[in-house]
């Protein structure tokens, strides 16, 4: 049995969360869940996905990180819109049933969240989230390209997060998106229970 310790956010291992989850179910005040949120869902997202993608922001030569930005964005809002809903993700191994909050394919996991969750909903539909998933997402991380010529670009000046007709997302733009988002979770998660059952649902699982 590998007994080396593995954390889930910063330094912070499965013992510390579970420790936390029993504070949170007993005394769920504001407080706590502002422990919860900065100690293990910020420190995640900071060191995994946000602090890497200022590094390449940083040091970019505008010839071609921004394939790399966004790839790490679309992986991103996936365990966004999971964390949301309290959804975890499972292979299906054969015979085998998905339970209540699992599942198997993203793509409507991602759509949803393109659709429903500020600011993106203010720029996607379904028909162009569909395209979104199909020709940025799916193109980028299985074959490491946009698909049917789809570009990216840097920023856009009046604060687009893409344009359908010119088929340009803007790396930028879609990184303020995504801040934006957080930050208004952020607040939520502090008071809404629908939430905070999805999110004790999320790290739950994250620590097996």
């Amino acid at each position: 049995m590998n007994n080396e310790k593995y954390c889930i956010a910063g330094s912070k291992t499965p013992e510390d969360w579970h420790l936390l989850k029993q504070r949170l179910i007993e005394n769920s005040c504001e407080e706590t869940w502002k422990e919860a949120l900065n100690d293990y869902f910020l420190k995640r997202l900071n060191l995994r996905y946000l602090k890497p993608i200022e590094v390449l922001r940083k040091h970019g030569t505008l010839s071609g990180e921004g394939f790399s930005i966004l790839a790490i964005l679309c992986t991103l809002i996936e365990f966004l819109e999971s964390t949301v809903k309290g959804f975890n993700y499972r292979y299906p191994k054969h015979g085998k049933k998905l339970g209540k909050f699992e599942y198997s394919k993203s793509g409507k996991l991602f759509k949803d969240f393109l659709c429903n969750r500020e600011p993106f909903n203010k720029e996607f539909d379904s028909e162009l989230a569909t395209k979104f998933y199909v020709n940025i997402r799916c193109g980028l991380l299985h074959e490491a390209q946009t698909k049917n010529h789809w570009r990216v670009r840097a920023k856009n000046k009046e604060g687009k997060i893409i344009e359908k007709d010119q088929k340009i997302v803007y790396r930028d733009n879609f990184m303020e998106a995504i801040n934006l988002f957080i930050e208004l979770y952020s607040v939520e998660l502090k008071s809404n229970k629908k939430f905070q059952e999805a999110f004790i649902r999320k790290f739950n699982s994250l620590c097996e």
